[in-house]
């Protein structure tokens, strides 16, 4: 049922922007003697091609989990505080990214760092697509800049590694023996507000086999603490499965590049001059400050893209 109304929202969809154009059509053909009307439907054209683009860039997500919510996880590299702050302002990103989208941002996790910035964070972002347009934003995210936090004003570079994956739901089985799991339970740490508890209510559950660490402290009570980690862990796992997947159908691949610490899939330079560039598809932009609000399309139109035009060559061979 749930693939079906998938199918009739797409046609329902379709039909609308065909009897919009058709409408344009026929205004255009009215209002060409009249460049006052004239000029006000151009410009309501204009948002219909914006539309078009989006309903566009929309049909790439046709993998199994695109439609999912997604899970995305922030962690700072080596660096310290400031690894920690660009682990911040990319935790903002994604919050306006989310914000711009309409969708709905729930915080599973969030450590803050000793004098700024955040030591981990785990969100919960929902809405129809969030996974399949976030999935590009998972690898190493490098910031170059001058530091802040550096009294005599020297560049830095530091790295961010931002993992995403599917929250699974009850269609999917992933089987977790408990047997492998480490529970531990300690006091939510934090600078005030929801992030500070006085009992042992924050969870943290390492998976032995794969090694994979989830932590959730923003709920008061420890079971629902716990019922979060558990969601966080089976959709890490189930993403870990794909990806494994991926590795044995791509392993002859030359060109494919592994998510991993240290090759970075993004770089966001602050100076000496303003760019930030994905160094996986070549988009860039000069306006960094849009980007750093949460205006990501650049760069998730060109991941997307690209991945459909490999799997075009794949059909083809």
């Amino acid at each position: 049922m749930r693939e079906l109304s998938s199918h009739k929202k797409w046609v329902s969809e379709y039909e609308n922007l065909e009897k919009e154009l058709s409408d344009f059509a026929e205004l255009s053909e009215l209002t060409a003697d009249d460049p006052a009307e004239f000029a006000e439907v151009k410009k309501g054209l204009d948002g219909f091609v914006a539309t078009v683009d989006r309903f566009e860039l929309a049909t790439y997500l046709s993998g199994d989990d695109d439609v999912l919510n997604a899970i995305v996880t922030i962690h700072p590299g080596a660096g310290g505080t400031e690894s920690q702050d660009w682990a911040e302002m990319l935790f903002r990103m994604y919050n306006r990214w989310a914000e711009r989208q309409g969708f709905t941002i729930s915080l599973l996790d969030y450590m803050a760092g000793e004098e700024a910035g955040l030591k981990s964070a785990t969100l919960e972002i929902k809405g129809e697509y969030a996974y399949g347009y976030l999935k590009s934003e998972s690898g190493v995210h490098r910031l170059v800049r001058i530091s802040p936090f550096d009294a005599n004003n020297r560049r830095h570079t530091s790295f961010v590694s931002v993992h995403v994956s599917p929250e699974i739901d009850d269609n999917i089985k992933v089987e977790v023996n408990e047997d492998d799991l480490k529970i531990d339970y300690y006091r939510a740490s934090g600078a005030g507000g929801q992030h500070v508890n006085k009992t042992s209510s924050a969870v943290r559950i390492t998976h032995l086999p794969s090694g994979i660490v989830v932590t959730c402290q923003n709920e008061r009570s420890q079971p629902k603490n716990r019922a979060s980690a558990m969601m966080v862990l089976r959709s890490r796992l189930y993403q870990l499965a794909l990806e494994e997947q991926q590795k044995e159908m791509q392993k002859y691949e030359k060109s494919k590049k592994k998510i991993e610490w240290g090759s970075q899939i993004r770089s966001y330079v602050f100076h000496p001059y303003n760019l930030v560039k994905d160094h996986r598809t070549g988009a860039h932009t000069s306006d960094v400050q849009r980007v750093m609000d949460g205006d990501l399309e650049i760069f998730i139109s060109a991941y997307l893209t690209g991945a459909q035009a490999d799997s075009d060559d794949k059909d083809d061979l």
